[in-house]
């Protein structure tokens, strides 16, 4: 006989529905790219989060987030860079490594930076492979369509999941000029179905849509049989992905329409550290029990 939650009834009755109610969802030790799959088949929604470290890396994954994306977005919250090109493939190679000695549940996906995959296939599969090797990735991600078909091909044919990324792609900021939403015309619109279509085609495990209509990500997501990941994307994605700087409220100067920010880590570290200055100047720390 169903649980049935009533205001008489005692609050543990309530806590064994919410239990019930949560077995019936698989719960995934080690989340790979047929895990993705299937929640996608089962309507659960995907979780996925940026981390570049080893320490906030294990934070996350101890969170159950589904999927760690080790982005190239390292290179403006790491470095301070203004757009993500500047990062290289070595520099990308070092964060995987720090997060994947971290990780115990979730799928590490790792960007392919700027200029290491367009232009040449066989530049494209080096370094794919290089991730893979020297980091101990699970995945690679790829910015683009049509365009860089022939790369995802090659990679996809050496063995290496492929996790493809639509909409507004910030590799591509110049070309742009602008980080505002892509695909609101209706010939972008046909074009970036049309390349999630040929990314599932060649073998792609999943594709992220970044700041598009909610209605196309929603049209997209029910034409692929892949999961879709949204950023600024709207609800109907089959997930969403944010970088963890931001959710966390680190980059305070950052303030998309698409982002819910859970902490406000700027101010909370900074009142922090300004008492730290304050009781080393007063001589208060260290106290004699923080001492030898």
């Amino acid at each position: 006989m169903p649980f049935s939650y009533e205001l008489n009834k005692t609050p543990y009755i309530y806590l064994a529905k919410k239990k019930a109610m949560s077995i019936s969802k698989k719960e995934y030790k080690r989340v790979t790219v047929k895990s993705l799959i299937e929640m996608k088949k089962q309507g659960e929604k995907i979780s996925m989060l940026t981390a570049y470290d080893y320490s906030m890396a294990k934070i996350v994954d101890d969170a159950n987030v589904d999927i760690i994306l080790v982005g190239d977005s390292a290179s403006n919250v790491m470095a301070g860079h203004e757009t993500t090109l500047p990062i290289t493939l070595d520099q990308m190679i070092y964060h995987a490594s720090s997060v994947i000695r971290a990780v115990n549940r979730a799928l590490v996906v790792v960007d392919l930076p700027f200029g290491s995959y367009q232009s040449d296939p066989k530049e494209a599969l080096r370094s794919a492979i290089r991730i893979m090797k020297e980091s101990g990735a699970h995945a690679v991600k790829v910015e683009g369509g049509i365009e860089i078909k022939e790369s995802v091909k090659r990679i996809l044919n050496a063995g290496i999941p492929v996790m493809g990324h639509l909409g507004l792609t910030p590799q591509a900021i110049y070309k742009f000029g602008t980080y505002t939403v892509r695909a609101k015309e209706e010939h972008e619109a046909e074009k970036l179905l049309e390349d999630a279509e040929i990314l599932e085609k060649l073998g792609c495990f999943a594709i992220v849509l970044e700041k598009i209509p909610a209605l196309l990500t929603k049209k997209v997501s029910e034409k692929i049989s892949i999961p879709t990941i949204g950023i600024g994307g709207g609800k109907f994605a089959d997930g969403q992905v944010l970088v963890i700087h931001d959710l966390l409220g680190m980059t305070h100067e950052f303030n998309p329409r698409f982002l819910r920010r859970y902490m406000n880590l700027y101010e909370d570290m900074g009142n922090a550290i300004s008492r730290y200055v304050s009781d080393v100047k007063s001589q208060d720390f260290p106290s004699e029990d923080e001492q030898y």
